[in-house]
């Protein structure tokens, strides 16, 4: 760049009008660096050099329903305008940088000239890699503490650009600069004269901006459904890609109905015409059940839909991801329950190399396979960045656990249908003349549950009821004898019996599970996969002093030996039950007593079903 164009950028234009920033073209980058590297300084100088605004970015450019927060800076010169995602350098600071790069056009990685490239630089680069950012400039900072030598700027820069090349970014820039002196900032001050690049303002100012999304496929999320013209429904959201037009036609996924659309509706009125980033509300033509989470889009091209695919994850909580949990998950404006059935690898952001793994710990990331409950609409990420992107949330503490990139829909998932039946649960239950239900039996070991369990359902085949009891050492013998006692095999035990436990009820069984099942989140996931009101929790509440004075097959002896690891009550926790139906105080009253109150619960009598009232 010119002399003249470096003085442009320096200098900055404090006084254009609003009409011009919009005309002005915009670049989004994301700067990140570990603590002590000068991030602060160096956006402090950009700001301060550039004589630019210090207010908040648009709001508009967060990813939806993502509780993590990221400083957004907005910056102006004469030929650009620019965002900058502040993302924190502190050790946990993934899912800052992964939200800065998720509508970043660039990324600036700071490190230190006297330290090198460090394991946050790298796996700072690899998440920018991820969230789709194909251009970076390596600001090698502190160089007047590095004498300004040449051969320290070099190594540091070789070593990235393999690094860089790796991760798949198209262009890097490595300029050496001081963020204290300014010296290649804004301009250059002739202490590195063996240095014959951009200034780091040079170097963004030269970046390519993301294609326009106007350009793309069509894609309206659907965020709301208004009412307010009793004639008509209309459909809301934001524009995630595309453009459209009254009368062109659309279709609606995942139901895949087609029409056209009659109108729109802005924020200030009827509109002929919109594009992506607007906020519209759509008249259909025709009456489709549409709710929200569903996508209108351009039926020639349209998304995925599917209910299983692969994916990248980032996790962000500091509880282990475990395969078989679920969460909630947040595709746009589409939620839905979601378990990861596989992880495939985990990725090591150093090298990046493909690593063996069973679960994924904070920070980390592993390539995985996701399923849902339901089908929803996507695009892969490399697509669209708006619905190839995804949140998963702890459904008890509402905190976001993971972050996540969609690679594309799973075979299994358009292949596999469900058959319908003629006879359903409701005719299999008529004819056992019972209720189904799901009696889940948890507590410690030892705290009696099995010997309960046992006499319940004595009680109630001696009433007539049809019933089948599941009892967790039982089921390991044959359907769950692969399975250890490790956090993540002991969540695939309990899903594999609730599973099962599930088909039974739909056979109209009474079904009895007694299993430890220490985790809430387990219990909650049993609970949901049958009818409100089938499902029962019945709490074993037996001291652990007592349970382990019992100690019936001499594992709590072990594990206070250190021959047993991961036992439930010693070195592994037991979450008790926040709301069970039925608690039962196990140390105090005779098993036959206890297996009454549950048999009172159902309203058994001595020769009579369970009431299906």
């Amino acid at each position: 760049m010119p002399q003249s164009a470096r003085k442009t950028a320096a200098t900055g234009s404090a006084g254009s009008s609003s009409d011009a920033r919009q005309e002005k073209d915009r670049l989004q980058f994301v700067i990140c660096g570990s603590e002590g590297s000068g991030k602060s300084t160096l956006l402090g100088r950009l700001l301060d050099e550039a004589r630019a605004s210090l207010e908040d970015g648009p709001r508009a450019d967060r990813e939806p329903g993502i509780a993590i927060d990221v400083a957004w800076r907005q910056l102006e010169t004469d030929g650009r305008t620019f965002i900058a995602a502040d993302a924190p350098g502190h050790q946990h600071c993934a899912g800052t940088v992964a939200m800065g790069a998720a509508s970043a056009d660039l990324a600036v990685i700071l490190v230190d000239a006297r330290e090198g490239i460090l394991t946050q630089a790298r796996r700072h680069g690899y998440i920018v890699a991820l969230m789709g950012v194909r251009q970076a400039v390596l600001a090698v900072n502190k160089m007047d503490l590095a004498g300004y030598a040449q051969p320290v700027f070099e190594v540091i820069a070789e070593e990235y650009e393999t690094f860089a090349r790796e991760l798949g970014f198209e262009n890097v820039h490595a300029i050496p600069l001081s963020a204290l002196t300014g010296e290649n900032v804004c301009a250059g001050g002739g202490a590195m004269p063996w240095y014959a690049g951009p200034t780091l303002m040079e170097a963004l100012e030269g970046a390519d901006s993301r294609p326009d999304p106007a350009r793309g496929p069509f894609r309206l999320p659907v965020q709301r459904v208004d009412r307010d013209d009793p004639d008509s429904r209309g459909f809301g959201g934001t524009i995630a890609s595309g453009c459209i037009e009254n009368g062109m036609a659309v279709s609606v996924l995942p139901s895949g109905a087609r029409t056209t659309v009659a109108r729109m509706r802005g924020p200030s009125g009827e509109v002929r015409s919109a594009v992506a980033g607007q906020a519209v509300s759509l008249v259909l033509a025709d009456e489709i059940d549409i709710g929200c989470g569903d996508v209108i889009a351009d039926p020639n091209q349209p998304p995925a839909s599917a209910d299983q695919f692969a994916a990248h994850l980032l996790w962000l909580d500091g509880s282990a991801m475990l395969p078989g949990r679920t969460y909630a998950i947040r595709i746009g404006a589409a939620t839905a329950k979601a378990q990861v059935t596989d992880l495939v690898h985990r990725v090591d952001a150093d090298t990046p190399r493909h690593l063996a793994a069973k679960t994924l710990e904070l920070d980390e990331v592993g390539y995985c396979k996701l399923a849902l409950d339901r089908r929803v609409a996507f695009d892969p990420y490399s697509e669209n960045r708006r619905t190839g992107a995804f949140v998963l949330i702890d459904k008890f503490t509402s905190a976001t656990a993971g972050v996540g990139v969609i690679q594309f829909p799973l075979r299994r998932a358009t292949n596999v249908v469900w058959q319908p039946t003629k006879i359903d649960r409701a005719a299999r239950a008529h004819a056992k003349a019972q209720m189904p239900r799901l009696l889940w039996f948890t507590g410690l070991s030892g705290a009696g549950k099995s010997t309960v369990a046992d006499r319940l359902e004595q009680k109630l085949h001696a009433a007539g009821v049809h019933t089948y009891l599941l009892d967790g050492d039982n089921v390991r013998h044959g359907l769950n004898r692969d399975l250890g006692f490790t956090e993540q095999d002991r969540v695939e035990n309990v899903r594999r019996v609730a599973e099962v436990a599930k088909l039974m009820v739909d056979a109209g069984l009474v079904v009895i599970v007694s299993m430890i099942s220490p985790f809430r989140s387990e219990r909650r996931m049993a609970r949901d996969l049958v009818r409100e009101g089938e499902f029962v929790e019945v709490f074993v509440d037996t001291p652990l002093a007592v349970c382990e004075s019992r100690d019936p097959k001499g594992l709590y002896k072990r594990a206070r030996a250190g021959e047993l690891i991961n036992f439930t009550g010693i070195d592994s926790p037991y979450e008790p039950p926040e709301g069970a139906e039925i608690v039962l105080k196990g140390a105090e009253e005779h098993p036959d007593t206890l297996a009454d109150r549950v048999v009172d619960y159902l309203n058994v009598g001595r020769n009579s079903a369970p009431d299906a009232s």
